[in-house]
């Protein structure tokens, strides 16, 4: 679904990733791990085309996009639920969503009316301003707006940052749900317990280089990878 292979990025001269290999399968979850600072957004940046990669490779379905414009990456499959949400505020929940509505690879699995299912808060929020919305309501429509593309791939990019525990137990509900039916994901968060109980599995990132990777089980049971790279 997704290859990341040999990538060099960053901002200007200054160089913050260092040769990542990432893959994700069809149907699979992987986080992407480390402490602030270590380039895991600029990872994300660079996969959606909004830096330029300095050296590597990144294909979707076997398609390479390396150096695509932003766009086009999004044409290509790739759903993104960014950093601070960046919903636009003063269209309503429902033009939010109907803003970024695509279906590129036969039926829609998406619509209005599954997002509505899937976030019942939204349908009664649904006329409502995006600056109305509580942090939770927000991220769901992030969420939903991502899935209206009907991507292949949904990027989340610090999924609960700044949520009440009841949101985040709601956020992390959605993305086992989307699991289940298959949808291909990556997602950053700090919540290291929460990810190993739903992803397939991790990468961690420090100072722009892939120092570990393993599966849930892996996690769990390395106290010293948690202690050392993933200590917040």
């Amino acid at each position: 679904m997704l290859t990341v292979e040999n990538l060099d990025a960053g901002y200007g001269e200054a160089q913050i990733l260092f040769g990542i290999d990432l893959t994700i399968g069809e149907g699979e979850v992987v986080t992407l791990l480390g402490r602030n600072g270590m380039g895991k957004t600029t990872t994300i940046r660079a996969i959606m085309g909004l830096i330029p990669p300095k050296a590597g490779r990144i294909s979707v379905a076997g398609r390479d996009l390396t150096g695509a414009a932003p766009f086009k990456i999004a044409q290509a499959g790739i759903g993104l639920v960014p950093e601070g949400r960046q919903i636009f505020p003063t269209l309503s929940v429902e033009e939010n969503l109907v803003a970024t509505a695509a279906s590129r690879f036969g039926k829609a699995r998406w619509d209005i009316g599954r997002i509505y299912d899937f976030f019942p808060r939204l349908r009664e929020r649904r006329t409502n301003r995006g600056n109305q919305l509580s942090g939770g309501e927000q991220q769901m429509l992030a969420i939903g707006r991502a899935l209206m593309t009907n991507p292949k791939l949904i990027i989340l990019d610090e999924a609960t940052e700044g949520l009440a525990p009841i949101i985040r137990q709601e956020i992390w509900s959605c993305l086992t749900a989307l699991k289940a039916e298959g949808e291909s994901i990556l997602v950053i968060d700090k919540n290291v317990d929460a990810l190993a109980k739903f992803a397939d599995r991790h990468v961690v990132l420090e100072k722009g280089r892939i120092v570990w990777r393993g599966s849930s089980d892996d996690l769990r049971n390395d106290s010293a990878v948690k202690d050392r790279f993933l200590h917040f």
